[in-house]
């Protein structure tokens, strides 16, 4: 028996579906663990060979075979390290969301997921069966307590593994990004490494799942709840822990390692936006991105992030001026483009619009001018836009922010239009923060973009002011709306005037048709529009 054993943590990009490919990712990274960072045991996400979520695709019968045969060829070629994946595994009672411990060539272990988690994005019960017990297994001489994700949020998985003679915990993981989702991790982790007195390892799903991206940041704790090595975030990695045994052959303590310093709120979010663009597009085989640069702030956030997520030569800005775009807009589009070194073309918009308000004249005869021009303004640019997606392949990113999304402030089959929508989850105040930290890391949005007051120019002198209070006033009232579920009074407590309360609530439930109709978008919010809101489009309900 060696003095001491050496864990790795595979934090790995998977595709879910894609159950050989996984299935090949898993041996690859193996046998280097093995060979080349000399690891007795390699952990995996959570459901590795399926992917996270595979969501409907678990019914589907093709599917369980191929998990069985991905799960066979694992043990058949996998050979001198121990392995630890996640897996759906078929039974006649049902589906289990379980941990395989694969060891000599077959699986020695398994562990049924127990906590099922059923909130937020999360719709496991749909799928599986709860596991209910203890699963302990031996590696090297030194026994461990198998977990998966949620099972480490409740005592009980944990003090049953204990109670089985387990020395350290292994749980593997697909825990999606939220901001400060890290700091609530590791406060649960803590809180179950003092509650049994073990070391934990804890590896985390890394990537971009459809409007989910998970962030990595696995980590090692000892058994007092502190780290001793952290991985970085939005990377892919493997990292290896060597813990040193005591008398007996006991595992004492994990061996401080590497901890990578936490990120600032800015620097997460704006690192979950990039692995989420770059992973939606590359996933699925786009060969880039076009996108509306209008001048304004959202759109020069959506270029940097694009650009960094796929490179200039993947991008393509087009900028669209009308009669109401301003010289400044036009200017300060063009500066961006040019520093970030994208293909931008201009394509005025203004015949289109003439054209339509002059096929539409009878129609319109004897009514005002109102947002209906507005608004064919902004079809006249998605018709545009989507005429280069169609004929490049290149997938169309909306522009538009949270606030907006939640007010109605966009025009359906106009700006809403496209494939992914990058910001869709970040409000307008968290837009200009993440301007200004990416113009930190190098300037490339001009300053006058983020100074000037927001605009979306469909009109003579027109300031987003004119619609909507101040971005101050309504994103602190929307997020107490939207991820606090206050209602108008609790949120008139925070020292909100109750009529403008009411009016920005009125007007989220007033467009919900809008956003069942929106594109996915990166989540990086306690709660997005997507997944994890579902308020009905006919409702009577009044606050």
């Amino acid at each position: 028996m060696s003095e001491s054993l050496r864990i790795a943590l595979a934090q790995r990009n998977l595709l879910v579906g894609d159950v050989q490919g996984n299935a090949a990712r898993v041996i690859e990274c193996a046998r280097e663990a093995s060979a080349r960072q000399r690891a007795d045991l390699v952990l995996f996400p959570e459901l590795t060979l399926s992917g996270y979520p595979p969501e409907d695709l678990l019914f589907h019968r093709g599917f369980r075979r191929q998990v069985e045969a991905g799960l066979a060829r694992v043990c058949a070629e996998v050979a001198g390290i121990d392995v630890m994946l996640g897996f759906p595994e078929y039974t006649q009672a049902g589906i289990y969301n379980s941990a395989a411990y694969v060891s000599g060539g077959k699986v020695a272990a398994i562990h049924r997921k127990a906590e099922l988690p059923n909130y937020k994005v999360f719709d496991e019960k749909r799928y599986f069966e709860a596991g209910s017990q203890p699963s302990v297994t031996e590696c090297a001489g030194v026994r461990m307590g198998l977990l998966v994700c949620e099972d480490i949020w409740e005592p009980q998985a944990a003090q049953l593994s204990k109670a089985g003679g387990a020395q350290m915990l292994l749980v593997i993981n697909a825990s999606p990004y939220e901001i400060h989702k890290q700091r609530e991790r590791e406060q649960v982790a803590r809180a179950r490494a003092c509650d049994v007195g073990l070391p934990l390892v804890y590896v985390n799903l890394v990537g971009g799942q459809d409007e989910l991206v998970f962030d990595g940041n696995s980590f090692v704790m000892d058994a007092r709840g502190e780290v001793i090595m952290r991985a970085p975030a939005f990377e892919e990695g493997t990292y290896v822990v060597e813990f040193s045994r005591g008398a007996g052959g006991g595992v004492l303590t994990p061996v401080p390692a590497a901890i990578t310093p936490e990120l600032s709120d800015e620097a997460s979010v704006y690192g979950a936006l990039v692995l989420g663009v770059r992973d939606y597009v590359r996933k699925h085989g786009f060969p880039g991105v076009v996108l509306g640069l209008s001048g304004g702030v959202d759109s020069a956030l959506t270029l940097a992030i694009a650009v960094d997520a796929l490179g200039k030569d993947s991008v393509h800005a087009v900028m669209m001026p009308s009669r109401y775009t301003s010289q400044m807009s036009i200017e300060d589009a063009r500066q961006q483009a040019q520093s970030m070194g994208v293909t931008c073309s201009v394509l005025s918009i203004e015949s289109m619009f003439e054209a339509t308000l002059a096929t539409l004249k009878e129609e319109f005869a004897g009514r005002p001018v109102d947002a209906t021009e507005e608004n064919m303004q902004s079809r006249c640019r998605m018709l545009l836009l989507m005429g280069l997606s169609n004929k490049t392949g290149r997938m169309l990113l909306t522009t538009g922010n949270k606030s907006e999304m939640a007010v109605g402030y966009a025009t359906l089959y106009g700006d809403m239009a496209g494939g992914f929508a990058p910001i869709k989850d970040c409000s307008k105040l968290l837009v200009y923060r993440l301007a200004r930290y990416r113009n930190s890391l190098g300037r490339v949005i001009p300053q006058r973009v983020i100074d000037r007051a927001p605009s979306a120019e469909l009109r003579a002198d027109q300031k987003d002011s004119d619609s909507l209070p101040p971005y101050e006033v309504l994103d602190p009232i929307l997020e107490a709306f939207i991820e606090e579920d206050l209602s108008v009074d609790e949120i008139q407590a925070r020292g909100f005037d109750r009529a403008t309360v009411g009016r920005v609530l009125d007007l989220v439930k007033r467009n919900e048709y809008k956003r069942r109709q929106a594109p996915p978008g990166v989540r990086v919010s306690r709660r997005a529009f997507g997944r994890d809101w579902r308020y009905p489009i006919t409702s009577g309900y009044r606050r």
